[in-house]
């Protein structure tokens, strides 16, 4: 039985593939975009030399829960904040590249570092957060 929230680490050149476990929702999205390096069956389940960097980092940064992330090995950290930016993914959820505080209506806060993936078609099981719904929904926007 796999453990849970259990975190590691990949590596390719200069890219360090980060995978929390219990972050992931299964939308599969890695898998479908690139299939030769994620394969759940297989022991490691990231086989990153199958792809180049460019292609690992485009599909990490559409990771919906963010379960995927990666560090640049080559960059010095930054402990500057990070600039926000806001992208609307076609057919899809709303991307806030950034770190963010969310205040529901009850006074609870949470906090998302990096990027977060919020939900646009309101179909979401994990409001306001993306799940993937709008693809069973057939949002379109």
């Amino acid at each position: 039985m796999e453990e849970k929230n259990k975190t590691k680490h990949y590596v390719k050149d200069d890219l360090t593939i980060v995978w929390d476990s219990g972050k992931c929702i299964h939308s599969a999205v890695c898998i479908k975009m690139l299939p030769r390096v994620y394969n759940p069956k297989a022991r490691p389940w990231i086989k990153p030399e199958h792809a180049s960097v460019d292609e690992l980092k485009r599909q990490i940064d559409r990771c919906p829960s963010a379960a995927l992330s990666y560090i640049e090995n080559n960059q010095p950290e930054n402990t500057n904040e990070m600039k926000t930016e806001i992208e609307l993914m076609k057919n899809g959820p709303l991307l806030v590249k950034g770190d963010v505080v969310i205040t529901s209506p009850d006074g609870s806060v949470v906090t998302k570092e990096k990027k977060t993936f919020f939900c646009r078609c309101g179909a979401s099981g994990n409001k306001p957060f993306c799940d993937g719904s709008h693809k069973k929904e057939g949002f379109e926007g």
